[in-house]
């Protein structure tokens, strides 16, 4: 009897700690006031969709998804009082965690030559080969195209960067940039026409 009463005051202290997190605003407060009760809270609710973008940017390197995560997660703690409660907070975490990947791929890519621009017609991938792929066959496809042609593609198709906004971010011009996802877009759909029937 005494020991279940103590699991039971175990499970009521642990509930008294996150009771209170589900609201955002308590919770980052928490966070800046250095809870460790509210960042682990934080942490463990915003990493599994902070890692889901990761991934796609580092070839299926876990153990660098993993310090790009624990990177981020850092300027998250370290930059949460500059939140000014404007917009969704997980668009503000996002942010943090793309310009955090940003750091990594500028750091980690070689650039390569000028190359000639791609019309952006000789590389269209047909929707209906997408559309049979599963999110992970996708993602792996995605996974497997080179580091720059990896980037611009996440960059402009998930991040909805534009051009301008890629070519500044990985220090390249627009010319390279749309080269880039052309070429990404060329072996994505050489590989998915490979896959399909």
């Amino acid at each position: 009897m005494q020991q279940i009463s103590s699991i039971q005051d175990a499970l009521s202290v642990k509930h008294r700690e996150t009771a209170g997190f589900e609201d955002q605003v308590v919770l980052i407060r928490e966070c800046i006031n250095g809870s460790r009760t509210a960042q682990k809270y934080m942490y463990d609710h915003y990493a599994p969709a902070a890692y889901g973008v990761i991934k796609r940017y580092v070839n299926g390197d876990v153990d660098k998804a993993n310090e790009i995560l624990n990177e981020s997660f850092f300027k998250v703690f370290t930059k949460l009082e500059q939140y000014s409660f404007q917009g969704a907070f997980e668009g503000w975490i996002r942010k943090i965690v793309v310009n955090t990947v940003l750091d990594y791929v500028r750091k980690n890519l070689q650039q390569g030559g000028i190359h000639k621009e791609v019309e952006p017609n000789d590389a269209k991938v047909e929707s209906d080969g997408v559309e049979r792929l599963s999110y992970k066959e996708l993602l792996q496809l995605v996974q497997s195209l080179p580091d720059m042609q990896r980037a611009v593609f996440n960059l402009f198709v998930f991040e909805n960067y534009s051009h301008k906004e890629i070519a500044a971010a990985l220090q390249i011009n627009e010319n390279n940039c749309r080269w880039h996802l052309n070429d990404a877009r060329r072996r994505l759909k050489e590989k998915i026409n490979n896959l399909t029937p």
